[in-house]
């Protein structure tokens, strides 16, 4: 069978991920999962829907993460393990979508504005 890939999008974070079954290792852009994601919070995050599903440990990740912070690629990756979970079992939609799992967030920076320092901010107003 060959791989399915599956997208998963945060901000400016896009995530190519790969599931297979396995032990539970996951790889990402060739490196260790906690080598990745040094902070808890990120690698929770990543692993929130195996633990939803109750799948951890069955199977392998491997995701190619670029663009955005770390915060964005972490959700990136978890959007495509929970797709790609309800792909292996449809019956995993009815635990992932009340989640919001399964919902890309589609908030993203305002541009700057022109005659502007930033998106909203003003520049200091001088009455003389």
């Amino acid at each position: 069978m060959a791989d399915k890939i599956f997208i998963g999008r945060r901000k400016n974070a896009v995530a190519r991920v790969i599931l297979r079954t396995g032990t539970g290792k996951i790889t990402i852009n060739k490196r260790e999962f906690e080598n990745y994601f040094p902070q808890k919070n990120n690698r929770d995050q990543v692993l929130l829907p195996f633990a939803l599903t109750e799948t951890l440990g069955k199977y392998d990740v491997y995701a190619n993460a670029k663009g955005g912070g770390v915060t964005g690629q972490s959700e990136a990756i978890r959007l495509g393990i929970a797709r790609a979970l309800v792909d292996i079992n449809p019956d995993f939609r009815k635990v992932l979508k009340p989640e919001g799992l399964l919902t890309r967030d589609p908030r993203m920076v305002e541009r700057k504005k022109p005659g502007q320092p930033k998106a909203r901010k003003k520049f200091q107003f001088s009455k003389r």
